[in-house]
């Protein structure tokens, strides 16, 4: 999109280069990435990504700032999985815009959805770094944002994430971490920040503490970076030595109750030109704000409101579909508008639609800022790497600007 550097960055690619990004990203991760990474960063103007984050936290602080929201948003929340200890806003917050074309022509963000959630903050730290440094673009692109660069990106996630703690009692908690497909992303913060990263079925539970076990000994955990979603929990049947409801002795990094208040169950709540039209399937099956949504199902997607990369989400979701969720289980579901992505990243291989994350810390007691991006580059109906592992110049990428 920013020239002259798209059309540049494609005339002078080789596959050498790029296998020699993977290279460096294994060896800067301690690991193999195995998602798809994009072949190209991509270059956007920065006024289109400060649109966006702006966008962003203005959806974000009309949820945080309605007590109407805030109120049925607790409620959504399951009664196993209510942590006390609450923070009174999110430590971490992710907002997915793809870009669309206007009445007039011009390009024009999108709302995917919004996730108070942590992302591969990270892992993308180091990508749009590797980017640079392997295919030898200018020295002047930028990647961070809200005024940010590495130093003053770590030293605001140490706060966030370490908090005052040392670095030995605050924990990466994921379920399963080895496995996961985020591991170079966790290695990242190991090595940047000094934590362990710490299995949450392997935790021990004493009074109102936890630990962990290292080398034959168990530290106590006074703060918890959390990465454990609970639909994996409940879908792989996790045993937890701890109960969410427990009375705990700690500080989180990002509470678990967040998870639950800003997600896709936001979606319905907000009135902006930037946001598809939602409804919840249960309001659309008692006939509330079906005018809300287009007549026609193509335009129509099907989500469940608590899942991660894109599972569960259907297309064009017929009768049968809809009438086959349990009527006791309809209001974990949205009914939204299906917005048309335009396709603006000029590859080799085609012109490529990008939908960009822009992420977001937020200090207990202070403002919420946009620090850096995301993008992920697909052709297909979803845009997660899952869903185009297949292909050439899709995939994780980064956003670069002047």
């Amino acid at each position: 999109m920013l020239q002259p550097f798209r059309d540049e960055f494609n005339a002078s690619f080789t596959p050498e280069k790029y296998q020699s990004l993977l290279r460096s990203l294994d060896e800067a991760t301690r690991t193999h990435i195995e998602f798809r990474v994009a072949e190209t960063p991509c270059f956007f103007p920065r006024a289109l990504l400060d649109e966006m984050a702006a966008t962003g936290a203005e959806l974000t602080g009309r949820l945080v700032g309605s007590p109407e929201y805030m109120q049925a948003a607790d409620a959504a929340i399951p009664a196993k999985y209510r942590l006390g200890n609450d923070n009174p806003q999110p430590n971490f917050m992710t907002v997915d815009f793809g870009l669309v074309r206007a009445a007039d022509g011009s390009l024009t963000p999108k709302l995917v959805e919004m996730q108070a959630f942590p992302s591969v903050f990270g892992y993308q730290d180091v990508l749009a770094k590797a980017y640079i440094e392997t295919y030898g673009l200018p020295s002047h692109l930028r990647w961070h944002l809200g005024g940010n660069d590495s130093e003053s990106y770590w030293k605001l996630l140490r706060k966030v994430i370490v908090g005052d703690r040392a670095p030995e009692n605050a924990v990466l908690l994921e379920v399963a971490p080895e496995t996961q497909k985020t591991l170079p992303d966790f290695h990242v913060y190991e090595d940047k920040l000094g934590i362990p990263t710490v299995d949450i079925a392997k935790l021990k539970k004493e009074g109102k503490r936890l630990f962990y076990e290292r080398a034959g000994s168990w530290i106590p955990i006074q703060r918890i970076f959390n990465r454990a979603i609970v639909d994996e929990i409940e879908r792989k049947q996790i045993a937890l030595p701890f109960d969410y409801r427990d009375d705990l002795d700690v500080e989180w990094a990002g509470h678990p109750n967040w998870y639950f208040r800003i997600s896709k169950f936001s979606l319905p709540y907000l009135d902006h030109p930037a946001v598809p039209k939602a409804v919840f399937l249960d309001d659309w099956f008692a006939g509330k704000n079906r005018s809300h949504l287009p007549e026609r199902r193509e335009r129509l997607l099907l989500k469940p409101l608590y899942s991660f990369a894109g599972q569960g989400i259907k297309f064009e979701p017929d009768d049968r579909e809809l009438e086959a969720i349990p009527a006791a289980d309809r209001h974990l579901y949205l009914l939204q508008e299906r917005a048309t992505f335009e396709p603006v990243i000029r590859t080799p291989n085609g012109d490529t639609m990008a939908e960009v994350r822009i992420m977001y810390l937020w200090p207990d007691g202070e403002e919420m800022q946009p620090v850096i991006s995301l993008v992920r580059m697909g052709r297909g109906l979803m845009m997660g790497v899952d869903q185009n592992r297949n292909q050439e110049w899709v995939g994780g990428s980064a956003a670069l600007f002047e």
